[in-house]
């Protein structure tokens, strides 16, 4: 709402999904504001849609087809007895056309004027309100440079551009991830400034002229533009510099006439702050800034939507809060988006999770990957990381791969809890970050626990000398066998005395240390505390195999581009990209392991794929 009427809000619908509409909704039933949920065909059965009081379906699973089309989500709106519409963030929230088709339908538009919107949600646009001037041609010394989606956000529809040789092929790509996410596939190229810090002015301004900075937020640990691990106050920057962030971010509200809730992006550099964009929405890291400074945004949004002023000054900050996202993604393998069954997502208390998910769900192929945020807050930053990173460790999260052992690592790493991280901190880091570090005594505690369960349905010892029990593992790529006995006094294992073994814990004792572990099998799937087993066969299958050089999709998604002129026979070098997989939102290129010659080929635009299945072949040249 833009004027200065005061209105009263009773029923909202979020046009959104997932865990920012699960916590909109959070606040709305605590402020008693009835709830309407829009959910896809895709997400018929989706947290966010089964807790709100009325539920809307869109037909469809596209993005384009369903969470896109304001049309429908007015109507559905309308059709709910809503009286006031929260955009959450992605999609449509910052979308002027769709904040005019709100407020033009008798409705409360919770967000900034559209004005405001078309202002700053053109990138371009913005950077001219704040005198930063546009990159014309590209040329060679302005590489490395960064094209980037005009109504973007979230690192979707962003390419870094190394060589000007691939400018055109990035635009492309850029084009049609910005267009398939934000329904607008313009985009614009800007200087691309490496190992910067990525820090943010989360800002709220109300109707009668009052603007707040609350404090900043450093969100540098990010993968493929998109942030992984953010956290407030951004730590090491001067009193000056943080009074220059709160002037310029105040400035560019100021210059839109801007009301709500909303966030300018800075990267720092070189000791200077270079201006990014204004996010005219809530950001999914908000819940830091909460943190801090004692605050419910979305209550605030409600409040300033309904005409209500802000106080003259906000709240004090108090301690640090940090915030890790946990994706179904396999970061070690290209960030691949994971699908299927979440069995469990827990966390220890003490630790607030934001999620759309919840136990026995199934993660899909339509939507982001992420499952939750989990947020710490503590007097000090040191005890926030490390609150944060022993709570992701004693999670109970069972289910597809996640990034869960990344988010630990990192928050581990020196450079991070020293303060000295920038946003090429994964550049640097991803493998080590990465690497395997089993536990090496979860493949027996899965072995005992198995043998366990066996055993109470069928009996385990025999009064017969027998040779050892083998039982094979995968996990983090690499295989395990153990080796247990069945003996007249229980189960047995060289080196470790069993303590306990049943179907669920598993005691063990080595070197004079016992340790506990609780096991939850999935058919072939176990999870033992924090590591995730797979159970493999005996003997291998001598079916499961493939030609050499067989390209096998990472993912299950849907084949959107094939390279202009492959076919069958032609050559192709190695790293040569041959295709494109949509996942979740993303492109994800196929590229050639060698260089060689395309034998096969079965990667038709609009295929829908599975994990595994053989997309194409390229035999290597015999030199």
């Amino acid at each position: 709402m833009t004027g200065e009427r005061n209105t009263v809000i009773n029923t909202v619908l979020v046009a959104n999904r997932g865990e920012i509409a699960c916590r909109v909704f959070r606040t709305c039933r605590a402020s008693g504001i009835r709830t309407v949920a829009v959910y896809s065909d895709a997400d018929e059965n989706a947290l966010h849609a089964r807790v709100a009081d009325a539920a809307v379906r869109l037909p469809g699973a596209a993005s384009a087809d369903t969470y896109l089309r304001g049309d429908l989500i007015v109507k559905a709106a309308i059709a709910a007895g809503a009286d006031a519409v929260h955009p959450g963030y992605g999609f449509l929230s910052e979308n002027a056309g769709f904040a005019r088709a709100v407020t033009d339908a008798g409705l409360t538009w919770i967000g900034p004027p559209p004005e405001a919107i078309e202002a700053m949600a053109s990138k371009t646009r913005a950077k001219e309100l704040l005198g930063v001037t546009p990159l014309g041609p590209v040329t060679e010394s302005d590489l490395p440079v960064l094209v980037k989606a005009t109504a973007g956000g979230g690192g979707r529809g962003m390419r870094v551009v190394r060589r000007l040789a691939d400018l055109d092929a990035e635009l492309t790509a850029a084009r049609a991830e910005a267009a398939s996410t934000f329904g607008d596939g313009s985009v614009f190229v800007e200087p691309y400034v490496e190992n910067g810090r990525h820090v943010e002015v989360q800002i709220l301004a109300d109707t009668h002229g009052t603007v707040w900075a609350l404090g900043t937020r450093d969100c540098s640990l990010q993968r493929r533009h998109q942030k992984v691990i953010e956290e407030a106050p951004a730590p090491g920057l001067s009193d000056e510099l943080t009074a220059e962030l709160h002037t310029l971010a105040v400035r560019a509200a100021r210059a839109v006439d801007y009301t709500g809730a909303g966030t300018v992006e800075f990267l720092i550099a070189d000791g200077g702050a270079h201006f990014l964009e204004m996010n005219t929405r809530l950001q999914v890291e908000h819940p830091v800034t909460e943190a801090v400074f004692g605050l419910d945004l979305v209550a605030l949004q409600l409040r300033i939507a309904e005409g209500h002023a802000l106080g003259t000054d906000p709240p004090r900050a108090r301690g640090h809060a940090v915030e890790a996202r946990l994706y179904a993604e396999d970061p070690a393998n290209g960030w691949a988006p994971q699908t299927g069954r979440l069995h469990r997502l827990t966390v220890p208390d003490g630790i607030r999770l934001d999620t759309g998910c919840t136990d026995g769900d199934d993660i899909g192929v339509h939507y982001d990957p992420m499952l939750a945020k989990a947020v710490a807050h503590a007097p000090t930053r040191a005890e926030a990381v490390r609150r944060l990173a022993g709570a992701l460790e004693r999670a109970a999260i069972h289910g597809p791969v996640t990034n869960r052992d990344l988010l630990v690592r990192s928050l581990r790493h020196e450079e991070f809890t020293s303060a000295r991280m920038d946003t090429g901190f994964y550049d640097r880091h991803l493998s080590a970050l990465t690497g395997p570090a089993p536990d090496p005594l979860a493949p027996l505690a899965a072995a005992l626990a198995d043998a366990s369960a066996r055993a109470g349905r069928f009996g385990g010892w025999r009064n017969l000398p027998s040779r050892p029990q083998v039982k094979r593992y995968a996990t983090a790529g690499e295989e395990h066998e153990v080796h247990y006995h069945h003996t007249r006094t229980g189960l047995t294992a060289d080196g470790v005395r069993v303590v306990h073994a049943d179907p669920h814990m598993v005691l063990l004792e080595a070197d004079g240390v016992r340790r506990t572990f609780e096991v939850a099998a999935y058919g072939d799937q176990i999870h033992v505390d924090a590591t995730r087993l797979t159970a493999l066969p005996r003997f291998p299958d001598p079916t499961a195999q493939h030609t050499p050089g067989s390209l096998l999709a990472p993912m299950p998604g849907t084949v959107v581009r094939v390279a202009e002129g492959l076919t069958q026979g032609v050559t192709v070098q190695a790293g040569q990209p041959l295709l494109w997989l949509e996942a979740m939102k993303m492109e994800h290129r196929i590229t050639a392991p060698a260089t060689g010659t395309l034998t096969a080929l079965d990667a038709e635009p609009g295929r829908q794929v599975e994990v595994g299945a053989l997309l194409a072949v390229v035999v290597e040249d015999a030199e």
